[in-house]
């Protein structure tokens, strides 16, 4: 009999972390629907959002990773006379 104690605790433990890890799912989607939205707004009053999201993942990176790409890709950019 100890043992179904164990399982039921087991098992309402799981439901528990099942229900939570759903429920963050759907809150992640609300929020990718909440991103798409902004998204829209923006190309709606014109702006390009293929920049805007580059200009998101940048900002996500550490500036001085982001500033030696930067540099050698103005060198490459150079060397093919795209400058």
């Amino acid at each position: 009999m100890p043992n179904d104690d164990v399982y039921n605790v087991t098992a309402d433990e799981l439901r528990q972390f099942i229900e939570q890890f759903e429920s963050l799912e759907a809150e992640k989607k609300d929020i990718a629907e909440q991103q798409k939205d902004i998204m829209s707004e923006a190309k709606a009053r014109g702006y390009d959002t293929k920049v805007l999201k580059k200009i998101i993942a940048l900002r996500k990176r550490d500036k001085n990773d982001v500033a030696e790409e930067e540099a050698i890709l103005d060198i490459y950019k150079q060397a093919l006379g795209m400058e």
